[in-house]
């Protein structure tokens, strides 16, 4: 299930740079929970041409986040801005001075606007 949901985040960050074929096979398959059969009918091949590119597009995606690392990079910042949310909502908490819960209270919102950003 973690793979199928991988190869799906690697599509809405590397679909773009798939061939049509690559792309209507691969999203069909994990976006649109198709079957090879289904998918071969509606692209005029067979079942194995279509499992064919589906497990070569999967390689390519794999190999794009390998070099380029964009879904990585994407992690990472999500968990930053999550942290930096945990720790201005803990200054908010703790601190008796307004102006110092005021400033964390705005980070707090900056944070979150980007998280929503984001998703």
């Amino acid at each position: 299930m973690e793979k199928d949901y991988k190869i799906s985040l690697l599509l809405d960050f590397y679909g773009e740079l798939l061939s049509q074929k690559q792309r209507l096979a691969i999203e069909g398959y994990y976006n649109e929970d198709c079957s090879l059969a289904e998918l071969a009918q509606e692209m005029g091949i067979t079942r194995q041409a279509v499992r064919d590119i589906i497990k070569r597009t999967e390689q390519s995606l794999l190999q794009m986040e390998e070099k380029l690392g964009l879904y990585s990079c994407f992690e990472e910042m999500q968990r930053g801005l999550e942290k930096i949310k945990s720790l201005s909502g803990d200054i908010i908490d703790l601190t008796d001075n307004e102006n110092i819960s005021a400033a964390a209270a705005e980070i707090n919102d900056l944070a979150d606007t980007l998280l929503e950003k984001q998703v």
